[in-house]
């Protein structure tokens, strides 16, 4: 079966102000690496469609999803936190982020293709249920997650982030919630501070310290993450793919290159391959040098393809 590739225009429209690094050039990059890697003819497009407020509202609280929908501006720019604002198509993209993700799910679920990736933004990891922050509106991977466990009813469900910030928000939502495996690693001490102490025992959190190569990660990897996720036998793979960790990224200090992503990836897959069907529906994070982002992206589609 195919790797999906969700995209939409809509997403290239929320901006946020010249020079902020969530910049609508990120998805021109990897659609530029993608063209360049001749892998475009390996995957399979689909449109992003709306997702609808219920499913949303299986991770957000309702205020916080009126809160959003009141504050996007008609014109000009509407300020969420001091890193996070609307402009007058935030809305819709944030939409398009979210809804994306819980339609990958499904096609994959129903066996359309084995697995996908959702070129999308706004990201989402750092919203919390009742909190926009940190570039995030909605949590398009925890919508996700949920959709799988309580619309399509499968029992177990792990989440992989690997941003170079600790997914905040997707913890905030599953903490505790035995249905849910979430595993990360992300720099430490580092924005939103949060993830060293205090863990659930369903969060899988490896703080690591700047200038951590990506060798010490894949040892970390290797002797923490795979262990518990071959144990809990997940019956899909959600990834927060955030791709700042990369050396040439300057929103983050750590030492990745693209080679760790594919490695990371395959051995996702591999998990995948032997207790969900393959299933994997891998989200856009973060990820700010442009060249180091696209080139990182192909490096984690090809893993996904095998190709």
């Amino acid at each position: 079966m195919a790797t999906a590739f969700y995209s939409h225009p809509d997403c290239l429209l929320h901006e946020m102000g010249p020079g902020h690094p969530e910049c609508p050039e990120r998805l021109a990059a990897i659609e530029d690496q993608l063209i360049a890697s001749r892998i475009a003819e390996a995957i399979e497009r689909e449109s992003a469609p709306l997702a609808d407020l219920a499913d949303i509202a299986r991770v957000h609280t309702r205020a916080h999803i009126d809160f959003i929908e009141r504050s996007a501006p008609s014109e000009g720019r509407a300020w969420i936190d001091p890193d996070t604002s609307m402009n007058p198509h935030t809305w819709r993209a944030a939409l398009r982020a979210a809804g994306a993700a819980v339609a990958a799910t499904d096609a994959v679920i129903d066996g359309r293709y084995e697995n996908a990736f959702c070129s999308v933004r706004p990201p989402g990891h750092h919203a919390e249920p009742a909190r926009a922050m940190g570039f995030c509106f909605f949590n398009n991977v925890a919508i996700a997650a949920r959709h799988a466990l309580e619309v399509r009813g499968l029992a177990r469900v792990a989440i992989v982030d690997f941003d170079v910030h600790h997914g905040n928000g997707t913890e905030a939502a599953f903490a505790g919630d035995e249905r849910v495996l979430m595993c990360s690693f992300f720099q430490h001490p580092f924005y939103p501070f949060s993830g060293a102490d205090n863990q659930a025992p369903n969060m899988v959190n490896l703080p690591m310290s700047a200038r951590t190569p990506g060798t010490a990660v894949r040892e970390a990897i290797d002797l923490v993450w795979l262990p518990r996720l071959e144990a809990f036998k997940p019956e899909m793979i959600f990834i927060s793919a955030g791709f700042d960790a990369h050396r040439e990224d300057d929103l983050g200090n750590m030492g990745l290159v693209e080679n760790d992503y594919s490695w990371i990836t395959e051995q996702v897959r591999r998990v995948a391959e032997r207790h969900a069907r393959g299933r994997i529906v891998s989200c856009l994070e973060g990820g700010y040098n442009l060249s180091a982002l696209g080139r990182s992206v192909v490096a984690h589609l090809r893993a996904l393809a095998e190709i």
